[in-house]
């Protein structure tokens, strides 16, 4: 897949992932569905839902350093901040041959453009937090945080 055809399935998943609405309960099944996913795999991840400036989910799998925190921290700045996955932010940049740091005026030690940390949106509100996987591949981490979204999306029909 080319880095134009993957942006647009990125912007694809942005555009339809969306909630009607989003409690807290919706962000532990969120988080729960990540962990089974992953320990049927035998891999370990950190996951993190953030909600309006709260953290209502944080689990750090056996086997996770502390740095997996800060990976989370920087890679959900990057969504609150543009209110796009940070895959997105990634692959966009790539495309215009753009330096995110330079051109966004940011660190590097506060903001990461690798994927993992995907915007929670409401429909009629916007995005109100993010759902941030760390321990993977950035594609890895990316797929697991869609994944899950759209799993909740489902049982909810």
């Amino acid at each position: 897949m080319t880095g134009q055809n993957e942006l647009e399935e990125v912007k694809r998943q942005e555009q339809t992932l969306i909630f009607n609405q989003f409690s807290n309960e919706d962000a532990f099944k969120l988080g729960e569905y990540i962990v089974s996913t992953v320990k049927k795999q035998n891999k370990a991840v950190t996951v993190n839902i953030v909600k309006n400036g709260q953290t209502i989910f944080h689990y750090a799998m056996d086997g996770v350093t502390p740095d997996q925190d800060e990976w989370i921290k920087r890679k959900s700045n990057v969504v609150l901040r543009h209110y796009h996955s940070s895959y997105y932010m990634k692959l966009y940049c790539e495309l215009k041959n753009r330096d995110y740091f330079q051109f966004y005026a940011v660190s590097p030690f506060e903001f990461a453009i690798h994927g993992g940390s995907f915007p929670i949106t409401i429909a009629g509100v916007g995005a109100v937090g993010a759902i941030t996987v760390s321990g993977l591949a950035q594609e890895e981490d990316h797929r697991l945080a869609t994944e899950a979204i759209q799993y909740v999306l489902n049982s909810s029909k």
